[in-house]
């Protein structure tokens, strides 16, 4: 751990770690993203691995989930993004996939929020942009921010830029990150890695390393009562 000018530098997992300071955000884990992509049922299942060993250290738990709006409220750029996912050219064929009470819309069931998790519903990339989760991930103290869930290459990098331009040390937990398109999924984890805002990892080291500081969290609890 570094410091500086009273100011203490996250550089490596571990200084990330501390359950009070830690939030993670599992962007988009929807019925209708997850079947899109290749693997999703791998992709559900180290998401559940992180989920548990998150909940277990006691690190507060934000879902995400796009939402479209309805075609009547869907501006330019809703209907060009929705060209470009539904490759197609002419925009009065633009339809909304997402509408909140669609079946797609829905967290896929496996990972189904607990009692004290929040959802928060965006019709952008970034997790951050019209949400209020920059103010709650402030009015807790929390100083670095794990991201899983679908997709990387499409809204975690954004979310995970954004985070960092907002204060907030991005952690992206790379197998536990599903993608459409492989080779974009690569590029963003280079870019994110040359760029060396966010903190890499994986499913094994994170649960390894975030194991045993619920305990610890307890034993405080215990010790001060």
């Amino acid at each position: 751990m570094k410091t500086d000018q009273g100011l203490t530098i996250i550089r490596r997992l571990e200084d990330a770690l501390d359950p009070a300071r830690l939030a993670l955000v599992v962007y988009d884990v929807q019925v209708g993203i997850r079947r899109q992509i290749k693997d999703g049922d791998t992709i559900v299942r180290a998401i559940a691995q992180v989920l548990e060993a998150s909940r277990a250290a006691g690190v507060r738990v934000f879902y995400s989930r796009h939402m479209s709006l309805p075609k009547k409220l869907m501006g330019a750029m809703q209907i060009r993004t929705s060209m470009a996912w539904q490759r197609i050219d002419n925009p009065a064929d633009a339809s909304p996939w997402f509408l909140r009470d669609s079946p797609d819309f829905q967290i896929t069931p496996e990972l189904r929020p607990g009692p004290d998790e929040a959802i928060l519903d965006k019709i952008t990339m970034s997790v951050f942009e019209g949400t209020p989760l920059a103010i709650a991930l402030r009015d807790c103290d929390v100083n670095a921010v794990m991201f899983v869930g679908i997709a990387l290459e499409i809204g975690i990098e954004p979310s995970a830029r954004h985070a960092a331009d907002l204060g907030f040390v991005p952690i992206i937990v790379a197998d536990a990150c599903g993608h459409g398109n492989a080779e974009a999924a690569e590029r963003s984890l280079a870019a994110l890695t040359f760029t060396g805002d966010a903190i890499i990892t994986d499913v094994a080291t994170l649960c390894r390393q975030l194991g045993g500081r619920g305990a610890d969290v307890q034993g405080l609890a215990s010790g001060s009562a």
